[in-house]
């Protein structure tokens, strides 16, 4: 999967380079997932953008919704790719288990700096995030594949994730309340057992919606979940059947996952701030489909001369993979410069990014238009410093 890098990268110990041979559609995905997460974190007006370009208040899904747990479940199929490249070439597991630790202790780090930056508040500081919660769920998923390569475990471990918090969340008693959807309601926002649960372990200063966060520490075990189905489908990719089989079985898996997570959701709702069982299967039945459709469009139609060396001759597959291939660095620089623009303030009660919303909207009347041009405006830039600092210069960071 990786090979090394030229002396100008030697700036960061996890810099890589892509092989050419590796599946272009992964890395594709991973663009556009990037790409539409800067899109709906930058929103101009986070209360007047369009719909689908902000999370469901509670219960319910947007494609908004779908973002996160593509994200995860990509990390989950590149682990596989990743760990069996470097168990082929001798690494012990020993090493590797090492190395899987240095990689999670380097985005936890990264997650703090993007959820605290650039007051690090020590009252306010918080400890969960995006980036935290992948991290542990690459350092859980990982090495358990290192040791246990084979599928069956990280089936009945998915199964057991799954049900197992669906039984937590519905059966265990919240104490001082009662039992849920007996003695109060089934997930309700504040008086349930993730958000009980941060609560008593962290002060409301602490944790984005104050009353609770939507990375909570309970419900990463259904997000481990998330990882353990990209995992497998990583799995799957590295069978001996023809491509073109393997994306219709994932299109199989996709509807499934769909039809599974929908049936759940009228007794489980799907919850993306509490990451119910339901949404697991649901969000990921829509990777998986377009996981399919990259895959089929990206691997299975296109020919070997397409593309010469890594160097793509399609425009929209150089954007994509922009992001794709440096994705954390896309993520780290969107975040950074968003908390940077929310600190400047222009007149009193205004911050620089209000001011840039206002003066868009001020040519571009529809509050929804004005907030998605400023998204893709602010997209852009992120997509320009890493062409011009990573990609042109086929740097890639991979952590």
């Amino acid at each position: 999967m990786t090979t090394p890098v030229p002396a100008h990268a030697a700036i960061d110990p996890v810099a890589t380079a892509t092989r050419p041979h590796r599946l272009l559609s992964i890395d594709l995905l991973r663009g556009l997932t990037m790409g539409f997460m800067i899109i709906v974190n930058d929103n101009g007006s986070d209360s007047g953008a369009y719909w689908a370009l902000k999370h469901a208040h509670w219960n319910g899904c947007t494609p908004t919704d779908l973002v996160f747990p593509t994200f995860l479940f990509l990390v989950g199929i590149t682990t596989v790719f990743s760990t069996a490249g470097r168990l082929q070439r001798g690494d012990s597991k020993s090493s590797l288990i090492l190395h899987v630790l240095r990689r999670s202790v380097i985005l936890f780090l990264l997650g703090l700096v993007v959820n605290n930056f650039p007051f690090f508040h020590l009252a306010t500081f918080r400890f969960y995030g995006v980036l935290p919660r992948i991290a542990l769920c690459y350092l859980i998923v990982a090495t358990f594949y290192i040791l246990s390569p084979g599928w069956r475990s990280k089936a009945v471990a998915l199964a057991g994730c799954l049900v197992g918090y669906w039984v937590l969340m519905r059966y265990v008693p919240i104490p001082g309340y009662g039992i849920p959807g007996k003695d109060i309601p089934l997930l309700d926002p504040d008086i349930n057992l993730v958000a009980w649960l941060d609560r008593h372990l962290f002060s409301a200063g602490h944790l984005y919606e104050k009353v609770r966060d939507p990375e909570g520490l309970l419900s990463t075990l259904p997000a481990i979940g998330t990882a353990l189905i990209g995992l497998l489908t990583g799995l799957w990719l590295r069978t001996g059947r023809p491509l073109a089989a393997k994306a219709w079985g994932i299109v199989a898996a996709g509807l499934s996952g769909i039809l599974l997570g929908g049936l759940w959701n009228f007794s489980f709702p799907i919850n993306k701030k509490l990451w119910t069982s339901s949404y697991v299967l649901y969000a990921a039945g829509f990777s998986l489909l377009l996981l399919a459709l990259f895959l089929w469009l990206a691997d299975v139609r296109r020919s070997r001369k397409d593309h010469i060396n890594g160097k793509l001759t399609s425009l929209a597959d150089t954007s994509l993979l922009v992001l794709g291939t440096n994705a954390i660095v896309a993520y780290e620089l969107s975040e950074v410069l968003a908390s940077t623009l929310g600190s400047i303030h222009m007149a009193p009660g205004r911050n620089l990014q209000e001011w840039f919303y206002l003066h868009i909207q001020a040519i571009v009347p529809d509050v929804a238009f004005a907030s998605l041009l400023y998204s893709l405006g602010y997209l852009a830039v992120c997509w320009i410093v890493v062409y011009v600092l990573f990609y042109r210069r086929r740097i890639f960071i991979k952590i």
